[in-house]
């Protein structure tokens, strides 16, 4: 019984929707030029509005002066690419990997 009561509705919904595309209104096929509208305001100069403030109840402060770098911090040196691969290089020589036994040729 359910089955039957969901292809139904299946097939209701179905057919509604092909008909109402059937019924749907066609382009005119006959080209016309595009008619822009016109504004007859251009910008004119007139004083500006009055200051308002975006933040609602924050309250906004700032001051001048200087700051000391030790307040700052300190920007972390960065070693460059070649030094940590010379790095591993020379610790690898220092403790005896074994290299391949086998070389490959084609």
């Amino acid at each position: 019984m359910k089955n039957i009561l969901c292809a139904v509705c299946f097939l209701c919904c179905f057919s509604a929707t092909a008909a109402f595309s059937q019924t749907a209104a066609v382009l005119n096929p006959i080209a016309q030029p595009m008619q822009m509208a016109e504004h007859s305001e251009h910008a004119s100069q007139h004083a500006m509005a009055q200051e308002t403030t975006l933040l609602d109840t924050s309250v906004y402060a700032y001051a001048k002066g200087e700051v000391p770098l030790s307040e700052l911090g300190s920007i972390p040196q960065e070693i460059p690419l070649g030094d940590v691969a010379r790095a591993l290089r020379k610790e690898r020589a220092l403790k005896g990997a074994p290299k391949a036994v086998r070389v490959l040729e084609k």
